[in-house]
């Protein structure tokens, strides 16, 4: 057989192991949190965007929160000021705030711009349109750290009704509270909380490490699956701790809250959305409620 049949015999394969999961998952919503090295490296940024717009192409209603915590960082460093942060939260002053509005509102309309360009129809959005996202003061360990908000109340329509006429949107994490003051929101949490809203199949976190291990530095305790009864389990015994567990604690709130399953992918790994929905043996770790 000619070289040329061999790779096409090969992609027709790939199609077919597809297709169940793209019958299984049609009109179905995923949120992509999308942070990371993903966004700041720009052939990665092109390649997630290819994937998310191709999950529209086939039948899903994806939805995009993003994060921007290093651009932000690197704007209140050209303002001349430091970045602080409290157990992972930045401390967040009248100044810092307008910075974060400033770098996420630009980070959200290139999103749209580079989704626009591959012929699908988005729209950026902040929590603050529609009432999206509704906030309070959110304080760290009882330490004030300025505009972070917690949120208290999410109303979807604005995004199923996006969704019902063909768009997909794009959120940036910020939102208002009961007196109309903008917070600036972990994406992390915005995302889980607006999955739980929309009542997402999936919800999926792209970061910098390739999932879930009991033991990183040991990579043979890798979880492929892992059902939240069990992450719970590894919370409270203190066995994941560190940056992960914050994340971790999210997806077994989106699980416990009614998505159905969530994901988390090595976002500079090419392709790596795809490969987790599309294929039998996926590639990162996923959350699953066993009782389902």
């Amino acid at each position: 057989m000619e070289d040329y049949q061999l790779e096409a015999q090969k992609k027709a394969e790939v199609l077919i192991e597809a297709l169940p999961y793209i019958q299984k998952f049609n009109h179905k919503v995923i949120v992509v949190k999308y942070g990371g090295s993903a966004m700041v490296d720009p052939a990665l940024q092109k390649n997630v965007i290819k994937d998310v717009t191709l999950l529209k192409l086939v039948g899903f209603k994806p939805i995009i929160v993003h994060g921007g915590g290093r651009e932000i960082s690197k704007w209140v460093a050209k303002s001349g000021k430091e970045a602080k942060f409290v157990s992972g939260l930045r401390v967040t002053d009248e100044e810092t705030m307008e910075i974060a509005e400033m770098v996420l509102g630009r980070i959200s309309k290139n999103l749209v711009t580079m989704v626009e360009s591959l012929g699908v129809k988005a729209i950026g959005i902040s929590g603050k349109d529609g009432g999206l996202l509704k906030v309070q003061k959110r304080y760290s360990g009882g330490a004030d750290i300025g505009f972070v908000g917690e949120i208290t109340e999410v109303a979807p329509k604005i995004l199923t009704d996006l969704m019902d006429q063909d768009y997909l949107p794009i959120v940036a994490p910020i939102g208002l509270d009961e007196a109309f003051q903008t917070y600036n929101i972990n994406a992390d949490e915005a995302a889980c909380a607006i999955a739980k809203a929309v009542g997402a199949d999936k919800l999926v976190y792209l970061t910098d490490v390739e999932g879930l291990y009991k033991d990183f530095e040991d990579k043979s305790t890798f979880l492929s699956r892992i059902s939240v009864s069990e992450a719970e389990k590894l919370i409270s015994d203190g066995v994941i701790g560190g940056g992960m567990l914050p994340k971790l604690s999210n997806c077994t709130d989106a699980v416990r809250g009614g998505v159905k399953s969530v994901h988390i992918l090595d976002g500079r790994k090419l392709h790596s959305i795809l490969l987790e929905i599309f294929t039998d043996k996926g590639n990162g770790t996923m959350f699953y409620d066993e009782n389902e």
